[in-house]
């Protein structure tokens, strides 16, 4: 056996709780554990990481991991942690978001069958599909008491919560039993002994364990890790413009490896131990050079590093960098013309921008009329002729002087120019 998987998710902080005897269980032979993944979208985001990494490490301790697409689960809604349902989603849609999940799992796991503890997909649909609600409530709903799923924290935060007035619906009240008997499906058919999850999982997780018990005569185990919470309170694996996405077409790589570099100090020393496989030395060595020089950002700089040359590739992590410095490149122009529109328009997030037409580029654009007439990027006349005398005035970072015409010639990309009024206030005009 490789590591001891219990221990390394210790030193990590990635362990929540665990049942009693799952370390001696693993120390024994390899043994099989699963994680469930919402499949109501076509991607994973950063909030599904931990789980990602908890699978990754249990297979590079040497076990196999079980990855399942909750196809019948996300028909249904898991109310843990959450006030309202899901949407519904129909096979088709379904067949594409797991397709499109294996595909961003398989830059964590190892799918190939020749190996022995080789990653496996599962979804829950193919084996409920064709089991009636009779047969359900027969064969499963009869081996749980109503008192023993009422006890679960996730249905009482439901019922006595905020949200109370909607009330429960049954269909979420019977998710426990839905997800249990995937416990049970996985631990008869594919010898899966183990349930691990996020610490809001543990009720349904032992849900699987009762009837694991009840109906298959055996035993299974849990593990969950702790909830990730930023040390500002504000929601991890958020920004501003909602969940950051592992598809590169959801979140740009520019914008995932902005979210890690921007982490906080204390933050991120808590994220390199989760999201990295880097060993305990060599975080040991990064943080305490960090501390030396915090100002440097050594930390945030290669968490951002390893995560997104992980979720992306080293080439788009050496765009992200790049794009992060292009505002202070010497050779701006040829820089920002290297990267897709797409990271262009992320770098300038935010800044202001007006539309010129072709035509007025191809006769010529005075300066002052591009600052203040034509764009409203200045207040008036005046004030951009004393901005052009004060040397103030960039095109594309490059300084002019009042006389200067605006042309085709300074398009990038063709398509855009950028004006700036000293280092850090900066206009696009976008040409069509």
């Amino acid at each position: 056996m490789g590591k001891n998987f219990v221990e390394e998710l210790k030193w990590r902080g990635m362990l929540h709780d665990s049942m009693p005897g799952v370390e001696e269980h693993l120390s024994e032979a390899m043994r099989s554990a699963y994680i469930g993944f919402d499949p109501t979208a076509d991607s994973l985001h950063i909030g599904n990481l931990v789980p990602i990494m908890l699978l990754a490490h249990y297979q590079r301790c040497g076990h196999k991991p079980v990855a399942l697409v909750g196809g019948a689960t996300g028909m249904i809604g898991d109310p843990s942690g959450k006030s309202s349902e899901r949407n519904l989603l129909d096979e088709q849609t379904l067949r594409h978001n797991q397709n499109a999940i294996k595909n961003q799992l398989s830059h964590f796991l190892d799918f190939d069958s020749k190996v022995g503890n080789a990653a496996v997909l599962v979804n829950n649909y193919d084996w409920m599909k064709n089991f009636s609600f009779l047969e359900f409530i027969r064969d499963v709903g009869k081996h749980i008491t109503v008192n023993y799923m009422m006890a679960k924290d996730s249905v009482k935060n439901r019922i006595s919560g905020e949200s109370s007035s909607d009330g429960m619906s049954f269909t979420e009240f019977t998710y426990q039993l839905v997800q249990g008997y995937d416990f049970l499906h996985l631990f008869n058919n594919n010898a899966c002994t183990i349930q691990m999850g996020g610490s809001d999982q543990w009720g349904n997780i032992t849900t699987g364990t009762e009837l694991i018990r009840r109906i298959g005569g055996g035993k299974g185990y849990a593990i969950t890790c702790p909830l990730i919470t930023k040390s500002d309170g504000s929601k991890f694996g958020k920004s501003e413009g909602g969940n950051v996405w592992l598809d590169a077409e959801r979140t740009s790589p520019y914008k995932f490896y902005q979210y890690w570099l921007n982490s906080s100090d204390e933050d991120a020393e808590k994220y390199i131990k989760i999201f990295t496989f880097l060993l305990e030395e060599e975080i040991n060595a990064i943080l305490e050079a960090h501390s030396g020089n915090p100002g440097a950002r050594t930390l945030q700089k290669r968490l951002a590093e390893e995560i997104t040359t992980m979720v992306h590739s080293k080439e788009e992590y050496e765009n992200a960098v790049k794009a992060s410095k292009i505002l202070f490149s010497k050779s701006f122009k040829q820089d920002i013309t290297s990267l897709n529109e797409k990271t262009f328009l992320d770098v300038f997030e935010g800044v202001k921008q007006a539309v010129i037409s072709k035509a007025e580029l191809d006769e010529g654009l005075d300066m002052v009329g591009a600052l203040s007439a034509k764009t409203n990027f200045l207040n008036s006349n005046g004030e951009a002729r004393r901005a052009l005398k004060e040397n103030a005035i960039a095109v594309n970072k490059e300084k002019v002087k009042e006389d200067y015409s605006l042309t085709n010639e300074d398009l990038i990309n063709g398509k855009y120019i950028i004006l700036s009024r000293g280092k850090k206030t900066n206009f696009i005009l976008k040409v069509q």
